[in-house]
């Protein structure tokens, strides 16, 4: 639980790193809206229904469906999409329905990869053109400046944010302060565009153009994105500081700058070019593009730091090969840099800036992956309503089935977009969805082989009274809970020996995101010096072996890394044909195993007492 009395730090750290995807929104939605690919005409009433349709997309999308009901599902704590899933699972006794939900869950997982690789190009590309209205003869400029600008904070990630972390939250205080100070200096001229808060104005222009409305609503979505950030980084600050940071002040801030951007627009309608930048006076121009570029850093910092997050859930979970994992903080365990994930996204994010060009075809794609997302976590929080919440069928149908038409709206809104940019987020959805789930089922049909070359543990220690034994302990990491693990069948039919303390060593994740250290460890004496030992950790935490050791203490064991021997088994994947397995999926599985991170690394295990055991496998 997080402590009362530091309540105003965790709400200011909440404002700069929860809220810095929706926060760097209103530099690209209106005009998205009005100048992009689908352009609305800049009219009053167009205006005035369009801001009507941002203002209650932020009220049903960001306050009710995410702030006020689905942080409620909270997973011990932590949020996400992959917690979501964990807790629904959980709790899924149907087979069927628990491979469904999981498919959805995995592919919100990956359709959150797309998002991570977007909000970087979109946010500091979209902040990088305002030296466009500074003076136009900057705009060969801006690509390279925006590319200078990622790669230095793409290279700063394995410092650790922990130093950069302490400046987000005064910064993005400043920056919503200004967008809402701009949009209330803006109103005070044109009041009369706070008319556009009462929602019968976007149901008339709904009704008097639908086709319009259609078009518009695959961009007033940009005005949400990062609405999803909330749940996924509730674990950090806990739900109250979250909810007190948006109510308010963020949501006014963020209100009181699209009415201010409509405002300017009714009066001035040729400063759809770019609305936000036309807000401000002339003297302040250039402050304006360097506090914008410096808050789409810190949105992009958050989303990257997400990615790191959700690469080692999904490693912990078995959706992916393990992956070094650097800690960057010695006291704050969520602060980690996982360098695969890190330049994976930073190639990505540059060939998006390169091949797009510019923000608004950049929108064309954003849409698609927040939208998809939206979408996936409307289902799953309609089976926490059922299986945890215990709401009647009526109320689940009529709440859940009001949020996910309008996740259908904007979904098939953005659907459209698909050609222009849209196929990107779908693209790196299917690719990431494939590696998830052929890792899954890799690991499957790997353990269900080991276990048929297996033997059980009682007809094994019959069978070794004869075998010679040497002083020391040898540790047998195997993933199976049962039987005698193909390592020590391969160290005994090579060595001939065996140690006079050998321990059966098992690392289980469970759908918790933390374990306390008192259920982590459960010690089993075997006959003959045998003991199996099972370890949990949770699906937000990273193995320590040798420290797991060390809590074995309290039953009686003691281990001397010096005199303890780590056997390990490397497998060999063989792809076939076998177990409806395709070949080109058994390929992606056999060259992930091969180019894993060692089992050493991973668990921690100092490399100078590690053995390993090749086994070859045809699956």
């Amino acid at each position: 639980m997080h402590a009362r009395q530091a309540l105003p730090a965790l709400t200011v750290a909440a404002i700069g790193v929860v809220f810095g995807d929706i926060g760097t929104s209103p530099l690209y939605a209106l005009k998205e809206i009005f100048n992009g690919h689908h352009p609305i005409p800049v009219t009053p009433e167009n205006i005035l229904g369009i801001l009507s349709m941002i203002f209650w997309s932020i009220m049903a999308l960001v306050s009710i469906k995410y702030v006020a009901l689905i942080m409620r599902a909270d997973n011990r704590g932590e949020g996400g999409s992959l917690a979501l899933l964990a807790l629904v699972t959980e709790r899924a006794k149907n087979p069927k329905l628990s491979w469904a939900i999981t498919l959805l869950g995995i592919f919100a997982a990956a359709l959150f990869y797309g998002d991570s690789m977007i909000t970087p190009a979109i946010s500091v590309l979209s902040a990088v053109e305002g030296m466009e209205i500074i003076t136009p003869t900057l705009k060969p400029y801006v690509i390279p400046i925006t590319l200078t600008i990622i790669t230095g904070l793409f290279f700063i990630q394995k410092r650790g944010t922990g130093t950069v972390g302490l400046f987000f939250g005064p910064v993005m205080v400043v920056w919503f302060a200004i967008l809402g100070l701009l949009g209330i200096l803006q109103i005070a001229h044109t009041p009369s565009v706070l008319f556009a808060l009462n929602p019968a104005y976007a149901g008339n222009f709904i009704l008097a153009h639908p086709g319009l409305a259609f078009l518009a609503l695959g961009s007033v979505v940009l005005a949400v994105t990062g609405g999803e950030a909330l749940y996924t980084d509730m674990g950090h600050f806990g739900p109250f500081p979250i909810r007190l940071a948006w109510f308010a002040f963020v949501m006014p801030a963020l209100v009181l700058n699209y009415f201010g951007q409509g405002a300017l627009l009714l009066t001035d309608p040729a400063a759809i070019a770019s609305p936000f930048f036309h807000l401000a006076p002339d003297w302040a121009l250039v402050p304006m593009v360097g506090l914008a570029t410096i808050a789409t850093v810190i949105a992009s910092q958050a989303v990257i730091s997400g990615a790191f997050s959700v690469a080692r859930q999904s490693i912990q979970m078995g959706l992916l090969p393990r992956m070094q994992i650097i800690h960057t903080s010695g006291h704050e365990q969520g602060q980690i840099y996982v360098p695969f994930t890190n330049w994976t996204l930073y190639l990505a994010v540059v060939a998006l800036v390169i091949g797009f060009k510019n923000s608004s075809n950049l929108a064309a794609a954003y849409g698609i992956a927040v939208t998809g997302t939206m979408l996936i976590d409307t289902i799953l929080i309609a089976f926490v309503m059922v299986l945890m919440w215990r709401w009647n069928a009526i109320a689940v149908a009529v709440v859940a089935g009001l949020m996910l038409l309008v996740d259908l709206a904007f979904f098939a809104a953005n659907a459209i977009k698909i050609p222009e940019g849209g196929w990107f987020p779908i693209a790196m959805g299917i690719i990431s969805f494939t590696v998830l789930t052929t890792w899954r089922r890799g690991r499957r049909l790997v353990s269900e082989e080991m276990a048929k070359q297996g033997i059980p543990m009682d007809a094994f220690l019959l069978a070794i009274d004869g075998v010679h034994r040497i002083q020391g302990t040898a540790v047998f990491m195997t993933s199976s809970k049962e039987g005698v693990p193909a390592a020590l069948l391969h160290n005994l039919k090579h060595n001939q020996i065996l140690h006079e303390r050998v321990v059966l060593l098992t690392i289980q994740t469970t759908d918790t995101p933390h374990v306390n250290d008192f259920d982590r460890i459960y010690l089993h004496n075997l006959n003959k010096g045998f003991k199996r030992l099972i370890v949990r950790y949770g699906f937000m935490e990273s193995p320590d072996v040798p420290g797991v050791l060390e809590q074995c203490k309290r039953f009686g064991e003691r281990f001397d890394m010096m005199e303890t021997t780590f056997y390990l088994s490397r497998e060999t994947i063989v792809p076939s044909m076998a177990r409806k397995f395709t070949l080109l999926r058994a390929r992606l599985f056999a060259v992930m195993s091969k180019n894993a991170t060692s089992a050493s690394d991973f668990f921690q295990i100092p490399t100078n007492r590690v053995v390993e055991l090749g086994t070859q496998l045809i699956i």
